[in-house]
């Protein structure tokens, strides 16, 4: 459990008389699988955590037993309440110093016992950084991060990658999106949601408007939104079929991206359907040769031939003279 998502965990439960698992898990934004481990860790730590069955149940903490909140100011309750942001990211937002001041006063209000474990914040390190990532430049969330939170529209000069020049928007931003160590900037232009990666934002100034977005809309719902369409219009899926000796080990490599057929099984491979986000992704199929045999789309089977011709004349005996 990261240190952010303890906090939001035991907020909830100081502030409701009793909540459901279901509740928990929404208002965190994971899994009830992972809502029960969380439950189970407050348990083992020695926080009278209860739940009840039934109707009118649900997950309890006895009284006097939750955080202290009060020695909390505002501003550190409210960077405590970021959850899945890396010591990377969080200062990038300027908010590493009073988170890591929150965390030191839970710490210190909780009752130390000789046996126990070392805080996870102290042998856990998360970086979310690609390897050999070069410096970025353009926009950086902390400078943007007030004028975001002010509700103003935004004027943004945006260098796209499909444009010959940068173009000049008019924004109206619901927040700043970090995926996969890349921050983005959500906001509806002309009113369509958009991605707009800061690294691309030359340069933005706010305009003297309040921001316009879509009714019933959140930096939540419309970025899971933008990633759900990003997703699908850049998925290829692959038929193919994997030798039985291959299978678990393309399971592992590709993970949730590959899905067996198991009404398509033979005796000797396993029909399974790969998603890539990328044509030129599928030559992660090289490694395993003649184990896994593409089925289709025409597009990829001709790009696998022309990356292994290439790859046979790259290392062609030379002719002798």
């Amino acid at each position: 459990m990261t240190p952010d998502r303890f906090f939001s965990l035991m907020l909830l439960l100081a502030s409701r008389h009793a909540v459901t698992t279901q509740d928990l898990a929404s208002a965190l934004g994971v899994s009830l699988r992972t809502i029960t481990r969380d439950l189970n860790w407050l348990r083992d730590a020695g926080l009278p955590v209860t739940a009840q069955r039934g109707r009118l149940g649900g997950v309890t903490m006895l009284p006097g037993s939750g955080l202290d909140l009060t020695r909390l100011t505002p501003g550190e309750r409210d960077h405590l309440s970021l959850t899945g942001l890396d010591e990377r990211q969080r200062a990038e937002l300027n908010a590493s110093v009073e988170s890591r001041r929150a965390l030191s006063k839970i710490a210190a209000a909780q009752p130390r016992r000789a046996h126990e474990l070392l805080p996870l914040s102290d042998v856990v390190h998360v970086d979310s950084r690609p390897w050999l990532q070069a410096p970025t430049s353009g926009t950086t969330p902390a400078s943007l991060i007030g004028a975001v939170r002010r509700g103003r529209r935004l004027r943004i000069e945006y260098d796209s990658s499909r444009e010959s020049c940068p173009r000049d928007l008019v924004v109206d931003p619901y927040g700043l999106f970090a995926k996969a160590g890349i921050w983005y900037l959500v906001a509806d232009c002309a009113r369509v949601p958009r991605m707009y990666r800061l690294e691309r934002i030359t340069t933005w100034k706010e305009v003297d408007q309040l921001r316009r977005i879509r009714e019933s809309q959140t930096l939540a719902t419309a970025a899971a939104a933008l990633v759900a369409q990003w997703e699908h219009n850049h998925a290829i899926e692959v038929s193919a079929t994997i030798d039985r000796t291959q299978i678990e080990r393309a399971q592992r490599i590709f993970g949730q991206r590959l899905v067996r057929d198991d009404h398509e099984e033979s005796a000797t491979g396993h029909k399974v359907t790969i998603c890539f986000l990328h044509l030129e992704d599928v030559r992660a199929l090289l490694p395993f040769g003649s184990a896994i045999t593409v089925h289709g789309p025409t597009e990829v089977r001709a790009h696998l031939r022309d990356l292994t011709t290439n790859l046979a004349l790259h290392y062609a005996p030379s002719p002798t003279s």
